[in-house]
């Protein structure tokens, strides 16, 4: 006759198999979204990828007929300019894309936030810092570029 097993281990084994099955649908689920969502085309520097959601086809379209569509790519304008900065607000905005866009809780037309405004700007900043500089003027506080250029990424 075995020997009977304690309740302890009969315990952790299902806690192990629930936590594995848990783990595995986790896993499984995020995988098939990254699939489904070509997740892997978001971590290159194809303007294409970003209109992969139907909401951002309008703003991919006026990106087409903008005036910086020869000289910028969507990464050039609206992530940093050094690769840890520029993954990680990939990644944030990501997330976030993916969690408003499945719940359908963003307002329409789709309205860029303080955070990326901020990033925006840093980066008009950097690829025309020469301007930038007349413009402002000595000791002034720095004008916001897309007050008046509003329009030069994504043609309205």
């Amino acid at each position: 006759m075995a020997a009977a097993t304690p309740l302890s281990q009969t315990w952790g084994r299902r806690g192990a198999v629930l936590a594995g099955v848990v783990v595995g649908l986790a896993v499984g689920a995020g995988g098939f979204t990254f699939w489904y969502g070509r997740g892997a085309s978001y971590l290159t520097n194809d303007p294409a990828a970003c209109a992969n959601c139907h909401i951002m086809q309008r703003q991919y379209d006026g990106w087409l007929q903008a005036s910086h569509r020869s000289a910028a790519t969507c990464n050039d304008c609206h992530t940093p300019h050094n690769p840890i900065g520029k993954y990680y607000v990939k990644s944030k905005n990501g997330f976030w894309h993916s969690f408003y866009f499945t719940t359908g809780l963003f307002p329409e037309p789709i309205r860029i936030t303080p955070g990326n405004r901020t990033v925006t700007e840093a980066a008009c900043r950097q690829c025309h810092a020469e301007i930038a500089a007349v413009v402002d003027g000595p000791g002034d506080e720095p004008r916001n570029c897309l007050a008046c250029h509003s329009t030069v990424g994504h043609r309205k």
